[in-house]
């Protein structure tokens, strides 16, 4: 499912000139951010290095060994370079951006899937593969943040489109499941039978929350300003709602990504 996703995301945000105009208006009305946004959106992606992701994979593969399931570190340490492989092999080599709207500049490069948007995901379903049933919910609340501002950055930052998070969020995500499917096969993963964790329910229900109201949020600022004044208009002067939409579903699609993973572990344990 979250290769299809992925692929209709493609199609739309790449292959229409409506998707690439939508895209190119949410990255001029970034512009009105200001400096300081910019800056310290600047300041966050930068912060993922060579060297930050290899701690981010020495330490679940720590977490895993620990656990005595070297299992699990295999699976959380092959999603996160797994995710790698697959992004920059479709950024570079497969998916083309044929210049479908007037556009100039390194904008005009694929840029679809986000590599800073993978790696903040990868590293969320990671953490969650390997952490025990009774952390899981720790885990959510602790990366789900963090991976979520990363998607939303890039698009602050002008570094990605919305398109290029949201098919990050995908692509993290299948190969999240694959990794899971392996662990089933391993016959690693087995059904919790104590009693239901209260935190770790509101952490869900506030995150669940959190998502709808970000979707929610996105899907008006883009459906409001079309029905009044049109598409044309809201390219020319409605920058800045773009821009939000962007920001709003990049949120939202992160956090749809965590809780349908999530999902797929309910009341499962390692």
């Amino acid at each position: 499912m979250s290769v299809v996703v992925a692929v209709l995301v493609y199609v739309f945000a790449v292959l229409t000139a409506t998707g690439q105009s939508l895209e190119n208006a949410a990255l001029r009305g970034a512009d009105q951010y200001g400096d300081t946004a910019r800056n310290a959106a600047d300041t966050n992606l930068g912060q993922i290095t060579v060297y930050s992701l290899a701690c981010a994979v020495i330490a679940v593969a720590v977490i895993g060994l620990l656990r005595r399931r070297w299992e699990l570190a295999v699976a959380a340490v092959g999603v996160i370079v797994a995710g790698q492989v697959v992004t920059q092999g479709l950024k570079r080599y497969v998916l083309p951006r044929p210049g479908l709207v007037p556009l100039v500049g390194h904008y005009a490069e694929n840029s679809l899937p986000s590599g800073h948007t993978t790696i903040a995901m990868t590293v969320l379903f990671a953490a969650l593969i390997v952490a025990p049933y009774r952390w899981r919910g720790v885990a959510l609340f602790l990366f789900l943040g963090w991976a979520a501002s990363i998607g939303s950055y890039t698009v602050t930052a002008k570094w990605h489109r919305l398109s290029d998070t949201l098919a990050a969020d995908a692509i993290s995500l299948a190969l999240a499941c694959i990794a899971s499917w392996w662990l089933a096969r391993c016959g690693l993963v087995h059904r919790y039978e104590g009693r239901r964790r209260i935190p770790r329910v509101l952490i869900v229900v506030f995150t669940a929350l959190a998502g709808l109201t970000a979707l929610a949020l996105g899907l008006l600022l883009l459906i409001v300003p079309l029905s009044r004044y049109g598409l044309d208009d809201v390219l020319r002067n409605e920058t800045w709602d773009v821009y939000l939409v962007a920001q709003s579903l990049a949120s939202a699609g992160s956090i749809a990504a965590a809780l349908v993973f999530l999902a797929t572990w309910r009341r499962k344990r390692t």
